[in-house]
């Protein structure tokens, strides 16, 4: 069942590209942007993800964090990261658990690869309460940084 706003966001443990393991408690008291993207390296992820680069100034006026989180290993991640000067951390969510558990994974993506994170954008309280959902079916889509940028400020 698709989680939506209003939810309890599920708890999760991932290792990072700094190879170190990070929990959504570690966000507790401050609002949080998870966005799974399906693979590291590939077009629209990665003008995803340099938007959010770009625009960091933005969610850090909101007090908002943001993560990216994929299927891919901590060292794509890391490699990635850095090749794209990411200011946000990267997880990997390498056993496609926490994707799961989001209900925002392909269970048969391209090239008939399995397993592979849906574009998703999710805006989590400080409490922990999913204020925002947003699981998109076709992986050429972004994700609406508009309404994620406002779910943020009807926060504060």
């Amino acid at each position: 069942m698709a989680l939506k706003k209003g939810d309890r966001a599920p708890s999760f443990t991932l290792v990072s590209d700094e190879k170190k393991e990070v929990s959504l408690a570690d966000f507790r008291g401050q609002p949080l942007v998870l966005l799974f993207f399906p693979m590291a390296f590939t077009g629209v992820c990665t003008t995803e993800l340099c938007h959010m680069r770009d625009d960091i100034a933005t969610y850090n006026k909101l007090n908002a964090q943001v993560v990216g989180i994929s299927v891919d290993s901590p060292f794509v991640l890391d490699k990635y990261k850095s090749e794209l000067e990411l200011n946000f951390p990267l997880l990997s969510d390498f056993n496609t658990e926490v994707s799961r558990s989001y209900d925002c994974l392909y269970e048969e993506f391209v090239l008939g690869l399995r397993g592979v994170s849906k574009r998703s954008a999710f805006v989590i309280n400080g409490q922990g309460i999913i204020r925002y959902a947003e699981v998109l079916e076709n992986a050429g889509d972004l994700p609406n940084f508009t309404a994620i940028e406002e779910t943020l400020g009807a926060i504060k």
